[in-house]
């Protein structure tokens, strides 16, 4: 992977690692700004169901930021862009796809028909 592509993929991946940041701090101020005093004991319980499901979206996302941080730091180390199992090259497309992934495209299919049967037994 040539200099050019190594930063679009970085830049790339700051900018998503920055919107979910800018959601996170939203959903902050949102979850402060409402308030469980509900007087009605089903809106109160929407509001909770609402509240759970968002709290959920947004650990996921906090996930998602740490692997952002590794596909930054594999940038940095220049191994960014290569499979870990095999250490061929990610395709391209892949990597556009889904920049954060650190397996080749037949290394993640090998790796879920394993998972699908070791779940299977």
């Amino acid at each position: 992977m040539n200099p050019v592509m190594r930063e679009y993929f970085r830049q790339k991946l700051l900018r998503w690692r920055n919107d979910l940041l800018q959601e996170s701090t939203e959903t902050l101020q949102h979850l402060q700004e409402d308030s469980l005093q509900e007087a009605d004991i089903a809106d109160r319980a929407t509001l909770e169901t609402d509240r759970s499901i968002e709290l959920r979206t947004r650990d996921r996302e906090r996930k998602l930021i740490a692997k952002i941080d590794a596909a930054l730091r594999r940038i940095v180390d220049g191994t960014y862009g290569f499979c870990e199992e095999t250490a061929e090259p990610i395709g391209i497309r892949r990597l556009e796809a889904r920049p954060i992934a650190t397996l080749s495209l037949e290394a993640q299919e090998r790796h879920e028909r394993l998972e699908r049967t070791q779940r299977d037994e």
